[in-house]
C-alpha cells in the first residue's frame, strides 16, 4: 500500500512541475529600444545681485493707440535669473513721464537661454524718447545692447 501512495505522490510531483518547466522557456530577443530622451537640464543656481544679459530691440511702432516693442534678451550670466521684468518708460517732450510698459518672465531664464517677447505701453501724442530698466528677483541686472545675438 506504501507503494501505491508513493507512486501516486511521485506522479503528482512530475504533474505539478511539467508545466512551470513549459513556462520557464526562454523568451524570444525582443529588438532594442529607441534610446531614451536626453535629460533635462541640470539645476543652475540663481544669481543674487547683478545679472549681465545682452538684449537687442527693434524699432517701436504704433498700433491703434497703443506702442508695441519687441525685444530679444539673452542671459550671459553665469547662473540663471528668476523673474526677469523689463520696464520701458517713456519721456514726452518736456522729459515728463508719460507712458510706460512692463514685461515679466515668470521662469527661471538659464545661462545662454534667448527669450523673445513684446511691451506693450499706451501712445500719447507727444512721446520723445523712451528707457528700458531691467530687474530680476535676486537684484539689478546690467544690460548690454547689441546688434546680433549669438
Amino acid at each position: 500500500m506504501n507503494r501505491r501512495f508513493a507512486s501516486i505522490a511521485v506522479a503528482c510531483l512530475f504533474a505539478a512541475l511539467i508545466p512551470a518547466s513549459a513556462l520557464a522557456q526562454a523568451k524570444p530577443a525582443v529588438d532594442k529600444a529607441p534610446p531614451p530622451p536626453p535629460a533635462p537640464a541640470k539645476f543652475v543656481p540663481q544669481v543674487k545681485g547683478e545679472g549681465y544679459v545682452e538684449f537687442m530691440q527693434a524699432k517701436p511702432q504704433r498700433v491703434k493707440g497703443e506702442i508695441h516693442t519687441k525685444i530679444k534678451l539673452k542671459n550671459t550670466s553665469k547662473g540663471s535669473l528668476g523673474l526677469v521684468s523689463v520696464e520701458e518708460i517713456w519721456y514726452n517732450t518736456k522729459r515728463e513721464i508719460a507712458s510706460s510698459g512692463i514685461y515679466r518672465h515668470r521662469a527661471l531664464l538659464n545661462p545662454g537661454e534667448i527669450i523673445e517677447f513684446e511691451i506693450v505701453s499706451p501712445d500719447k501724442p507727444d512721446l520723445y524718447t523712451n528707457m528700458l530698466m531691467f530687474k530680476h528677483a535676486g537684484g539689478t541686472i546690467k544690460p548690454t545692447k547689441v546688434t546680433k545675438l549669438q
